[in-house]
């Protein structure tokens, strides 16, 4: 069964943040807003927890989980020799819409599939960063199946996951329109030269103010 916080008040948020700092350190999936849609979120180092995630959304063992952090200083730990370009961008649009790709620290004991790139950002929304601060790096992503509609709602998001969630953060509806939800804009920060793979929130135009050198695989 899932617990509920509604944490529009202010007493239950509270409350809602120690429960869900508590099930994430136990590898435990708890469903967080960030600043477009739901997400599900675990221990970034949690085998437990990765594995829930993927048998929740339907994935395979083989795909790579996105990991968001609260600081840039978070960084070094989990980035094996980023370029400038990547810290750049990072220090340009986060907290923020996105995701850049580097490449994964080969010490690191988590969950990760082997020679895949790392998917990491810093997300807007104040009551997940308030989370990431105490917990540290998180698996996060998108609380919907594979291939289905992004969640706005918590109920959205309860529906598509099922009872595989110990926690649920309800911060309200997200998105005033949910036929104009841009997903985060990817770039793969692997390299020298940084690569747009996705645009979404923040634009081209927007990205080479602060990275000139970003191409595009077009």
């Amino acid at each position: 069964m899932t617990l509920r916080f509604d944490c529009t008040d202010d007493a239950e948020r509270e409350q809602g943040i120690t429960a869900a700092v508590a099930a994430i350190k136990r590898g435990d999936l708890v469903v967080l807003p960030t600043e477009s849609v739901y997400a599900v979120a675990t221990d970034g180092f949690s085998a437990r927890g990765a594995r829930a995630v993927r048998e929740a959304k339907g994935q395979s063992s083989a795909t790579p989980l996105p990991i968001m952090i609260a600081s840039v200083t978070t960084i070094p730990g989990i980035a094996f020799n980023p370029s400038i370009a990547a810290m750049e961008l990072m220090h340009g649009f986060w907290p923020g819409a996105l995701t850049v790709l580097v490449t994964p620290q080969p010490s690191l004991a988590w969950d990760h599939p082997a020679g895949t790139p790392l998917a990491v950002r810093i997300p807007l929304h104040p009551l997940t960063l308030e989370i990431l601060r105490v917990t540290g790096p998180l698996i996060v992503t998108g609380a919907n199946s594979v291939g289905g509609a992004a969640a706005l709602t918590a109920d959205e998001a309860l529906e598509a996951l099922g009872e595989s969630a110990r926690i649920c953060l309800d911060a309200g509806p997200l998105g005033s329109d949910p036929t104009h939800v841009l997903p985060s804009t990817v770039v793969d920060a692997t390299g020298e030269v940084p690569v747009l793979l996705r645009e979404g929130a923040v634009t081209l135009e927007q990205l080479r103010t602060v990275a000139p050198t970003l191409t595009t695989l077009n």
